[in-house]
């Protein structure tokens, strides 16, 4: 299922009017005939009241929740900076989006959205702010598409956006066994991200038939980064090491894992340092295909004179999907969710995407070689799913 693109303007949390008025005829008029009646006057917008938010009823009211101040403050900006973009770039008029801080508390934002009248909520950007968000959207019956790449907070009403680790690994290590790599060991960073890439690594290599010899954390210090790598190489022959973090985590690895095969995680997309690295030369990860993202990056500059996050097409290709969603959603009714499970998918400017029955996004991944100063494609990414 196809859908383009779209904006509005967003900034601060802020909060509109419209006050409907009838303005009188002055002056000379044609006297209608005892029989007729005038039409009424539509209304019209008129000077925003700063405590109210418009009451335009033939438009959906959505709610983006995203950090507008504090440390995370540039990538909710960067995000409803493109919502914005997503609104204009489609001439949407039917959706309303206001955004609203959860640097102040998801959970006060999530009520202020509520009470506002919004039917839909994209974000918040955080696992667990969805927890506080559901909390108070879920009785509304109000649901939402989060940024959060975690997919344990799915569920019947929370669909999950963000691109889920387990995908990435996934890709990358039924691309190694293509390639005839039979074994892999793996460095972890402790906590929550570490344990959902070393649990996607043994599901995809056990569906393979690939062998993890050893998966060692480390608490992200170079040391103890150069050391997990060695304890895994002194356990046995590996035909690739993955390194299951960022790129400054795997530009301090490299260097021990003396020429071993490198793989890598979605952290690694747009890392310019991790194709200058001679040491990271062959590498290969899994990522979201950037062949749209340069247009978007050169149409996010012109217009807000800055780079944006890399998660900032989360916010175009949320609106994308409630605009696509929109086509048959009556303005004050609930939002239809069913209508997400569309097994075609769908399309934006990370490519396609669909939602499984959980509410987690299956994207379609490409794989990367790290090359001479730059990424090449090793593997595309699909262009549809199958049914």
């Amino acid at each position: 299922m196809m859908f383009g693109s779209g904006g509005a303007a967003l900034g601060r949390l802020r909060h509109l009017v419209v006050c409907a008025g009838i303005a009188l005829l002055a002056g000379c008029a044609v006297i209608p005939k005892p029989t007729e009646a005038p039409p009424p006057p539509k209304p019209a917008e008129v000077t925003p009241d700063a405590n109210v938010l418009p009451t335009d009823a033939d438009r959906h009211r959505v709610a983006l929740l995203v950090p507008m101040s504090g440390p995370n403050a540039p990538v909710g900006q960067a995000i409803a900076n493109a919502t914005t973009m997503a609104l204009l770039d489609t001439n949407a008029d039917n959706v309303r989006i206001t955004t609203y801080d959860t640097a102040l508390g998801a959970g006060l934002a999530a009520n202020k959205a509520i009470l506002d009248g919004n039917r839909l909520i994209l974000g918040p950007l955080l696992a667990d702010e969805v927890v506080a968000v559901a909390s108070v959207a879920r009785p509304a019956k109000v649901p939402m598409i989060t940024y959060s790449n975690d997919a344990n907070v799915a569920d019947r009403d929370v669909f999950v956006l963000g691109q889920v680790p387990s995908q990435a690994i996934t890709r990358v290590v039924g691309y190694a066994q293509e390639k005839g790599i039979k074994s892999i060991g793996a460095i972890i960073p402790t906590g929550a991200y570490g344990q959902r890439v070393s649990t996607a690594l043994m599901v995809a290599a056990r569906s393979r038939g690939i062998t993890v010899t050893s998966v060692e954390s480390y608490d992200r210090s170079n040391t103890s980064v150069s050391s997990a790598v060695r304890r895994v190489l002194t356990k046995g022959p590996v035909g690739a090491l993955l390194i299951g973090d960022s790129g400054r985590i795997a530009l301090m690895a490299a260097p021990a894992a003396n020429g071993t095969k490198l793989l890598g995680t979605e952290l690694w997309n747009g890392d310019a340092a991790i194709a200058k690295s001679p040491a990271m030369r062959g590498a290969w990860f899994a990522a979201v295909s950037d062949k749209r993202f340069g247009q978007f990056e050169q149409s996010y500059r012109t217009r807000f004179g800055a780079a944006p996050s890399r998660l900032a097409t989360l916010g175009y290709d949320s609106v994308l999907l409630t605009l696509n969603v929109a086509r048959t959603w009556k303005p004050g009714t609930l939002f239809p969710t069913a209508k997400l499970y569309a097994r075609d998918g769908f399309i934006g400017l990370d490519g396609v995407f669909r939602f499984d029955p959980n509410g987690v996004a299956e994207r379609a991944m490409e794989v990367r070689e790290v090359g001479a100063g730059t990424f090449v494609t090793a593997s595309p990414a699909p262009a549809k799913f199958n049914p």
